[in-house]
């Protein structure tokens, strides 16, 4: 473990600090970021069942309960469900008997005199169409909770009392403490950086009384928020072999399989109770064991749960100690401890669900949303923050995915007449989109792909970079060349229709030119411009002609409208997000006018229905503020307080009872936060740019990717 002095000496050499309001001396020093991260520690003192505290790696993560391990599953279950989850484990319920996955109808659009298909109707084939979109869906690998021994009744949350858990960010790891039965009881848990391994430690004089075990339950495949069918008992295997400390289980779920160990230390035994539930019973008044899982044979040789606590007591010290910090502890605004504590948990909660090596679902690693497929056009969301915190190598594990299922996005683009590759929108890991009346017409994950590679060039500037990204930038770039239409009365190029814009509420047929996508469409094909001549490559000219006859950004009245064909902009379509803001926020406004983005942004803020936007709504908004000046705009907008811009304890942006987090949320905030602080292309040459300036707020920032920021 890194050392709280040895830590403060390197920061002192590498990162410098800019503060403001402080007393020379502590303006002169690093930040603690001992105590940034410790002071955030979420704690709980009873059983909330929207608030379990999760400890993972990016690729593996278990969400415990009150106890340290998921044994009051049925009170968390409609609400935050306790699962076990990974990046690889998946199921694939067999489809009905007689059904063709490849003979769904498609739903032909008119696209200027040509007929595209689309999946976007289930009539007739009801059936078939919902089959494709719950599966695959991601697994629940397996519960685990205490039980009793020698007895079958579950235990009940009254049960259980002077609770006190506490995860501990500095060395990631749940520390649950509680009484059952009135008897002591403590429980430590971890998750291994490395491996899909979960490490636990117990110890309570209930054990060496053979009052109190740890059971193992297996369950089916769901496509449900929980992950889990528990009533399918004959639809699935579970083979255990048990071996001197250690036991082996083969899981077999229809065509799919997966593996797990547990390994326990000292005097225990495991015994087989039900077909699919596993109970290990220790002897002494300790019990330590590792559980592992992985999508084929497990290692013979595993850490212990030792070794699995001191690996994540290094991992994390150095997680919070590289890459960027923002302190806002010192402000005098009453909602900097706030903001600070969302930034901070925030940073945990994606650096352990959304850093895998594929695109995270929107709920990560939580619980399933949307049958645990991940949306690509929120793949931004969730992972684009890292480039600017200066952990950059968190968004490149999943985006060499893309070069994976590139065969596939070719496959799609040319079957609807388009060059290039189509990106889908909600898939699983095989790349396959799923229908939906909205998903297939979405476009605005199409850039998406050039500008994480653009992320990584302008931190690396170097040809390796260019080389690993560029197939999925041309392919990109085909396809949105391709895409536009050339509209010979007006003489530009227009998007749509069909489409439905990143604002899902207009109807495909009847909408065109959506402002963020003509300006994120001319921002992805310059960018690919680049990427050619870096490489030594001649400029595409089909390229340039579009980038030259876009149309112009859709104005009426003297603000951007949601797209051209739409004055009801802030009357009937002013609801879900105001994507307006996109083309200055998230991007920086090349073709924006300034002034009627101003204009914009304070009539949204006046007539907009902010009780039906996203938690990723608030940032966006906030990047736009913030790049206008309209700085308190910025900090309003992050902090207002809707329904959807709620932050549990555990750090989890809430939205509704079935999307109990959502991390776009998360990562939104963390973007926002790192422009705010850190500045932009172009941004006033003074310190936290994106704060207020009037005194209420001190912002200390040290590590964010400052020449990155000075280019987007």
């Amino acid at each position: 473990m890194i050392s709280r002095r040895s830590f403060l000496k390197t920061l002192s050499v590498v990162g410098g600090v800019l503060g403001t309001g402080l007393p020379e001396t502590a303006a002169a020093a690093p930040i603690d970021r001992v105590a940034l991260a410790s002071r955030h520690n979420p704690v709980l003192r009873q059983l909330e069942p929207l608030s379990p505290l999760t400890v993972g790696n990016g690729e593996f993560a278990f969400t415990a309960d009150i106890t340290g391990l998921q044994t009051l599953a049925r009170e968390y279950e409609n609400a935050m469900p306790l699962c076990t989850m990974s990046q690889w484990g998946w199921h694939t319920r067999p489809a009905p008997e007689g059904l063709d996955a490849k003979a769904l109808r498609l739903t032909a659009y008119d696209t200027h005199g040509r007929a595209v298909g689309y999946q976007t109707s289930s009539e007739g084939q009801t059936e078939l169409y919902q089959w494709l979109r719950e599966n695959p869906h991601r697994l629940h690998l397996g519960r685990i909770g205490f039980c009793r021994t020698g007895e079958r009744q579950e235990i009940q949350a009254a049960d259980v009392s002077d609770i006190k858990q506490e995860l501990d960010l500095w060395r990631g790891r749940i520390t649950s403490e509680f009484k059952l039965d009135g008897q002591f009881v403590l429980v430590q848990t971890a998750v291994h950086p490395r491996l899909d391994l979960l490490a636990v430690s117990i110890r309570s004089s209930l054990i060496e009384e053979a009052r109190l075990a740890v059971r193992f339950d297996f369950p089916y495949g769901s496509p449900s928020m929980q992950a889990a069918d528990w009533t399918q008992a004959a639809g699935h295997k579970t083979e255990v072999v048990r071996k001197n400390l250690r036991a082996d289980i083969r899981r077999t779920l229809d065509a799919d399989n997966y593996s797990g160990s547990i390994v326990w230390e000292g005097a225990a035994k495991v015994a087989v109770i039900e077909p699919h539930s596993i109970v290990l019973s220790g002897q002494g008044s300790k019990l330590e064991f590792v559980v592992a899982f992985a999508p084929n044979a497990i290692p013979k040789s595993l850490p212990s749960a030792q070794a699995t606590f001191a690996a994540s007591a290094n991992h994390w010290p150095r997680f919070w100690s590289t890459g960027g910090a923002v302190e806002l502890a010192h402000s005098k605004d009453p909602r900097a401890r706030e903001l600070e504590r969302r930034v901070v948990l925030s940073q945990y909660l994606t650096a352990i669900q959304c850093s895998g090596g594929r695109p995270p679902q929107e709920t990560g690693l939580t619980v399933n949303s949307w049958y645990g497929k991940f949306h690509l056009e929120m793949h931004w969301w969730h992972a684009a923050h890292f480039a600017l915190w200066n952990r950059l190598p968190l968004l490149e594990r999943s985006l060499d995915w893309y070069e994976s299922i590139l065969p596939a996005a070719k496959t799609l683009a040319h079957s609807q007449g388009y060059a290039g590759a189509r990106w889908p929108k909600m898939v699983g890991p095989e790349g396959r989109d799923s229908p939906s009346p909205i998903g297939p017409l979405l476009i605005w994950q199409q850039p998406h792909p050039i500008f994480y590679a653009e992320l990584g060039y302008q931190s690396h500037r170097d040809r390796q970079t260019l080389e690993r990204y560029r197939s999925i930038v041309f392919e990109s770039a085909s396809f949105m060349a391709s895409y536009a239409f050339w509209e010979t009365s007006r003489r530009r190029y227009v998007l749509g229709p069909p489409v439905i814009p990143a604002q899902e509420n207009h109807p495909p047929r009847e909408t065109w030119n959506p402002t963020f996508e003509l300006a994120y469409w001319k921002y992805g094909l310059k960018t690919a411009q680049r990427w050619r001549e870096r490489l030594g490559l001649k400029r595409n000219a089909e390229w340039d002609k579009v980038i030259d006859g876009l149309s112009a950004l859709p104005v009426a009245d003297g603000v951007y409208l949601a797209h051209e064909n739409c004055p009801q902009t802030f009357s009937q379509r002013n609801y879900d997000h105001p994507s307006m803001f996109g083309a200055l926020g998230v991007l920086n406004g090349d073709g924006v006018d300034r002034e009627t983005m101003r204009r914009t942004l304070l009539k949204t803020m006046k007539e907009w229905k902010w009780d039906q936007t996203w938690g990723w709504d608030y940032p966006m908004t906030a990047m736009t503020a913030a790049r206008l000046g309209e700085t308190r705009i910025a900090v309003d907008a992050l902090l207002m307080s809707t329904e959807k811009n709620r932050y549990l304890p555990n750090g989890h942006n809430w939205q509704r009872q079935n999307l109990p987090c959502y991390l776009p949320g998360n990562g939104g905030l963390l973007y926002a936060v790192a422009l705010m602080a850190g500045g932009w292309e172009n941004a006033p040459r003074k310190h936290a740019p994106g704060f207020p300036q009037d005194g209420s707020w001190t912002v200390r920032v040290e590590g964010l990717n400052s020449s990155l920021l000075k280019r987007i």
